[in-house]
């Protein structure tokens, strides 16, 4: 033991002292002409001749503080802590979670935070440091997309086709038909200048009939009704709504990117033998590229997580040089991933965890900070936002309880699972994002339908317990004692 110390302190020694005589020598060198005016100017700016030592390290700090990556570090600090605590807020009411994280990134935004301490919005959220936080939030929502594809349930839905096919596809022809005549009245001037009547009339269409199936799926877990009739029918109409409507989103995308009808056509061709492509080839090769056994273990290898990322990064990359959005490629991948020995599951607790509490956040503040309420100035701007919000409660909603009816389930249900339907959530938020992406909607409608994606998601649940309390009331009004 003594030996080995010995030999320790006096190798640290030597080094010590071979270092400190290299530095000293390196002292008296002459320094580069170009580096020592740098060196100079540097030192101009950040300490002063008659600078003190406490004012020099804060300057240190100031600069530290400035860097790219310490500013990322401070947006995350306040958009997760903002997300958790309005998240909690808003469960606290009844709300989902999610509701509450959608409205942090609104009030992140120039809507409050902006207006009530402008400076210091600046300094956390400056012009430069968006393009991070956009590519960052893009990642969290095709995560997020790989989740939603393979949390859905084929099986499911054949068992129940009729029934979903009928009052999904109606919650999505009402609606969308009602965005399409609205656009007729508010392109010349809720349009992004630029912008083709056929792509506003088609995305305001789409933000009209989109359902959220995650936030559904989590309401109807939260109320205990999953397993019951009317929770079995709104998950298998939602899941047939998603695929549904972000097909057509995607169909619409390739249509408004397109710079003719030869490329719309090119583009729509390549979208079919990606599509085939994923359906029976990556989906049939994938049990055998991971192995029988791999999927059954308890927890993913990393071999089979490296597999499933690639699967991910390059459907997605392909759907984005296709021209039609890098999510569709991610929700196809999810869609396609191996179901046995509960592989999809392992692997969506570990991503969505992930996604949610770190990335997502930041998609909700991203477009946050695009949606300007302030932009809604006058009574006029107020009635518009009134009015999108009616005419797509009333599509979407309207068009789901009158399909159930037709199909034989009672008013009360039927109307339940068309303020199921009402809800959009995120989905509705990462469509809309894409339109503004691609010049389509302004500013103004862009914050409109935010706002109204935010009021939808948050009246399915009052909307809810109202029908059900109905159908209690008729229950008791028919029930042998009633008699």
């Amino acid at each position: 033991m003594k030996r080995t110390a010995t030999f320790y302190l006096l190798t640290i020694a030597l080094v010590g002292m071979g270092i400190f005589t290299v530095l000293h020598l390196g002292a008296t060198l002459p320094a580069p002409q170009a580096a020592s005016e740098l060196l100079h100017s540097s030192a101009q700016k950040v300490k002063p001749a008659d600078a003190s030592v406490s004012a020099s390290m804060l300057a240190g700090l100031q600069e530290n503080l400035n860097e790219p990556l310490s500013h990322l570090f401070v947006q995350l600090l306040v958009i997760i802590a903002a997300s958790r605590l309005t998240g909690t807020l808003f469960a606290r009411f009844g709300q989902p979670s999610v509701v509450g994280e959608m409205a942090a990134g609104i009030l992140l935004g120039p809507s409050l935070f902006g207006m009530l301490a402008p400076d210091a919005f600046q300094f956390v959220f400056p012009p430069t440091s968006l393009g991070v936080l956009k590519m960052l939030s893009q990642i969290g929502v095709c995560l997020f997309m790989f989740v939603v594809g393979m949390e859905l349930d084929v099986g499911h839905v054949r068992k129940k086709a009729d029934v979903a096919v009928v009052v999904s596809h109606a919650s999505i022809v009402l609606p969308y038909f009602l965005g399409v005549v609205l656009a007729y009245f508010l392109y010349s001037h809720l349009a992004q200048p630029g912008a083709s009547f056929m792509a506003f009339a088609l995305f305001m269409g789409i933000s009209m009939s989109i359902t959220a199936f995650p936030v559904l799926a989590r309401i109807l877990q939260e109320r205990g009704l999953t397993k019951t009739f009317l929770g079995s029918t709104a998950i298998t109409c939602a899941a047939v709504d998603d695929v549904t409507a972000w097909s057509i989103l995607a169909f619409v995308v390739a249509i408004a990117r397109a710079t003719s009808m030869a490329a719309s056509a090119l583009n729509l061709l390549l979208v079919a033998v990606f599509i085939a492509l994923m359906i029976w080839g990556v989906r049939l090769a994938l049990p055998h590229l991971i192995g029988k056994a791999t999927l059954e273990r308890d927890e993913p290898t990393k071999g089979a997580l490296a597999t499933v990322i690639c699967v991910v990064v390059a459907a997605a990359l392909t759907t984005e040089i296709i021209g039609i959005h890098a999510l569709f490629g991610a929700f196809l991948a999810g869609a396609i991933m191996p179901e046995i020995g509960g592989f999809r599951h392992k692997l969506s607790v570990r991503v969505e965890n992930f996604s949610s509490v770190l990335l997502l956040p930041l998609f909700f503040a991203f477009t946050g900070l695009r949606t300007q309420v302030g932009l809604l100035n006058d009574v006029q701007g107020w009635l518009l936002c009134a009015g999108i919000i009616a005419v797509a409660t009333v599509g979407k909603l309207g068009g789901s309880a009158i399909a159930a009816r037709w199909s034989g389930m009672s008013w009360s249900e039927s109307l339940q699972l068309g303020a199921l339907m009402n809800t959009r959530g995120l989905m509705e938020l990462i469509a809309l994002n894409i339109g503004y992406d691609m010049g389509i909607l302004s500013p103004r409608i862009f914050t409109m339908l935010v706002i109204m994606a935010l009021v939808t998601t948050m009246l399915t649940g009052p909307l809810l317990t109202l029908f059900g309390s109905k159908q209690a009331v008729l229950d008791d009004s028919h029930s042998p004692a009633a008699a």
